[in-house]
């Protein structure tokens, strides 16, 4: 189940950078906002997937 985890966090990375490259390109800020939220998540999500394979090693 960790790859998929890992998976869904890269997808929720790129959505969000995608968010807030479309917010930038539309001076959207709430656009924006959600796509540098989505990454952040996205990072941090994978950071504790990360964090589980170190430790299970």
């Amino acid at each position: 189940m960790g790859a998929a985890d890992k998976m869904k966090n890269a997808a929720q990375s790129a959505k969000g950078n995608v968010k807030d490259d479309v917010g930038r390109a539309t001076g959207d800020r709430e656009m924006q906002a959600e796509g540098k939220a989505d990454k952040a998540a996205g990072s941090l999500k994978q950071a504790g997937e990360n964090l589980k394979d170190a430790v299970k090693k």
